[in-house]
């Protein structure tokens, strides 16, 4: 390289770090945030999970019970026998995974639904389902729960009307059941709205198109809107699972005593059984599992980029 190309990469390199200054200075202060109220906590949990006890853990390992102490540096797994030991831990575990499961295809065959009745038929039934659908969004969760409780309990509103007629109808409050709707419940809102707006960014001209050359509704969802709407269904599909896997109000309030989802007896385990080591186990396999399912949102948001950059 010679003098003059130098100096010429040193000037360029001078010019790009002012204008991306500003950008670094903006940036800095939510990351140094999350980094302080998010990073800190996890790494201290992390932390006192594998025994270290000292510092700004000391007060919870000091009040705590069942306390396992690590060795010096080495790290100590002895809350994470603790609770891989319990069988009621796999119960809630499995509880938990099947009940997000059920909850999430639930919500997305809704949501696929009522984005293509809105996409293919519009009209004021469409409009008006749509506006129900989004309707929980605006109700405070701990009040949905209580009126989902009070709505399938024994002496709730659907036995009444099964025992005008002389039936015996189902019981569903404090059962899985009643999870699984309080949790469709409230994830249904955020699903049609992502799902409606990837149906109705189809181009016109593709439907047509099919339509013109012949092409059922049957097909034309199966070949055109289905799949051209496959990242809003991921990206609704991991905020669903994610909201419920770590949900509590709704099982706690709706939910059995036992076996329950892993956010009411992990909370259960720090304040009445005061066992904080043992809560946190619990907290990061859900937080593994969290994991897992945000990786298919990253992956979700990437392809979608590099489909819009593919279409340019």
């Amino acid at each position: 390289m010679t003098a003059r190309s130098a100096g010429a990469a040193e000037t360029g390199r001078g010019r790009v770090l002012p204008r991306s200054l500003p950008g670094l200075l903006l940036v800095l202060a939510p990351v140094a945030i999350i980094a302080l109220f998010v990073g800190v906590p996890v790494v201290l949990a992390l932390g006192l999970s594998l025994g270290y006890t000292g510092g700004l853990n000391s007060t919870a390992a000091l009040i705590g019970q069942n306390v396992h102490h690590a060795a010096g540096l080495a790290p100590t797994l002895g809350a994470y026998a603790d609770v891989a030991g319990t069988p009621e831990f796999w119960s809630d575990l499995t509880t938990t995974l099947l009940v997000t499961a059920f909850s999430t295809l639930i919500v997305l065959v809704l949501a696929a639904g009522i984005g293509l009745f809105l996409r293919l038929n519009g009209g004021w039934f469409a409009r008006a389902l749509s506006v129900i659908a989004v309707l929980p969004l605006f109700v405070p969760i701990v009040i949905a729960s209580w009126a989902l409780l009070t709505f399938y309990s024994g002496d709730g509103f659907v036995r009444s009307v099964f025992a005008v007629f002389g039936m015996e109808g189902p019981t569903w409050g404090y059962t899985t059941v009643a999870v699984v709707i309080g949790s469709v419940w409230t994830s249904l809102p955020f699903a049609v709205l992502m799902v409606a707006s990837g149906m109705q960014s189809v181009p016109d001209a593709l439907i047509e198109a099919a339509r013109d050359a012949g092409a059922s509704v049957a097909r034309i969802v199966r070949t055109i809107l289905l799949p051209m709407c496959t990242v809003p269904l991921l990206i609704a599909g991991t905020f669903t699972a994610i909201g419920v896997i770590g949900s509590y109000t709704v099982p706690y309030f709706t939910g059995p005593n036992a076996p329950t989802m892993l956010g009411v007896t992990l909370t259960e385990y720090f304040t009445a059984y005061n066992q904080p080591q043992q809560s946190i186990v619990m907290a990061f396999v859900v937080f593994a599992a969290a994991s897992g399912i945000g990786a298919v949102y990253v992956w979700a948001n990437f392809r979608g980029a590099a489909r819009e950059g593919a279409t340019r």
